[in-house]
């Protein structure tokens, strides 16, 4: 792993002028791929793959790359320099994008919300199950206190006598309050299981509009360009080039962007506005991250039915999406995004917010 491997086959244009690019200012660092990799704690197959053209690296890689290049030179890489490598970078992203790659991520996303659902409705039976099996219980042991003639108010105001007097009474009493916790907790988790199955079952419908918006070509499902009353987009990085990156593919929907890079910053732009239909926040910001800045916008009631997207980096395993849709976000992608995905999940928000707002 310590030397660069060949350029990947079936490479496309932009991706080998990348690599390639790349590669050069890597070489010129005159170190091993591990060890570069063991000094920007990433794995060492994954930067090769960077390198020989078969993996789009996230732009942050490139950037640390352009200031280990100029910490080793002893000058910083010019602004031609890096205005080039911007640019093919942007043409690899497109070059790699298509609808094809698009429907395979939305379709990865739809299959694990339906799974979700899958498994609440199946622990829903269980507790359900549980909770009917436990209030049945209950039902026996009234009829047996009763066919027992038990004073209730007595029993309140005289346990240890009662209990002293009928010992297997007061231990069916016993019995069914513990039923009755029991049955509590089962009801609460009973809703729980609902609840998340319904969320799930809310994802899955998106992503079924999602998946037909990317075949339709994304916007066929907007109205007219140039319509007057179409809803603004809120976009938070806390990162300049995530920005330009977001603003250059969403500007094909024609609608006003709105960006800023903090979680305050959004918090303040929801203040001056009223018509945002989605918001997608970054997830790693300093401060305030994705998490709170979700978390205040859900709190207040002018704000909370916004639909927020997480851009993330650190992937969409089910400990991030759980923690964000607890935080009150409605969908994920990760980073590097695939533009026609994130082209599609806006274009459906937009959809209904005008479908809400009857316009």
């Amino acid at each position: 792993m310590g030397e660069l491997r060949p350029l990947g086959e079936d490479l496309n244009e932009d991706s080998r002028a990348l690599a390639e690019a790349l590669r050069e200012l890597f070489e010129s660092l005159d170190v091993s791929v591990r060890r570069y990799a063991a000094r920007r704690r990433l794995d060492p197959g994954t930067v090769s793959r960077y390198l020989n053209g078969t993996r789009l690296p996230p732009w942050q890689v490139i950037s640390d790359l352009f200031t280990d290049v100029a910490e080793h030179r002893g000058t910083a890489v010019t602004t031609e320099a890096i205005e080039l490598v911007r640019g093919l970078y942007g043409s690899a992203v497109d070059a790699a994008s298509s609808p094809k790659h698009a429907v395979e991520i939305l379709e990865r996303q739809l299959a694990d919300a339906d799974h979700v659902s899958r498994r609440s409705s199946v622990r829903g039976d269980v507790l359900g199950d549980a909770l009917l099996d436990r209030t049945l219980r209950i039902a026996d042991l009234e009829t047996r206190l009763n066919q027992l003639e038990v004073d209730r108010i007595a029993e309140q105001r005289r346990a240890d006598e009662f209990a002293k007097a009928h010992p297997d009474v007061y231990g069916l009493i016993q019995e069914r309050d513990a039923l009755q916790l029991e049955v509590e907790r089962l009801g609460a988790a009973l809703k729980e299981a609902q609840a998340q199955r319904a969320a799930a079952e809310d994802r899955c419908d998106l992503l079924e509009r999602q998946l037909d918006a990317v075949e339709q070509a994304t916007t066929a499902v907007l109205p007219p360009t140039g319509r007057q009353g179409m809803p603004k987009i809120l976009v938070v990085d806390d990162q300049p080039d995530n920005l330009l990156a977001m603003t250059a593919v969403l500007a094909t929907l024609e609608q006003e962007l709105v960006t800023v890079s903090s979680g305050r910053e959004a918090l303040k732009a929801l203040l001056d506005h009223d018509d945002f239909a989605v918001i997608i926040m970054d997830v790693q910001m300093p401060e305030m991250d994705g998490y709170e800045t979700c978390a205040h916008i859900k709190r207040r009631p002018r704000t909370r039915d916004v639909p927020i997207i997480f851009l993330t980096a650190m992937g969409t395993g089910s400990e991030h999406s759980a923690r964000g849709y607890a935080a009150g976000a409605v969908d994920y992608i990760s980073k590097p995004f695939d533009p026609w995905a994130l082209r599609a999940k806006v274009a459906v928000f937009t959809s209904i917010y005008l479908e809400r707002h009857g316009q």
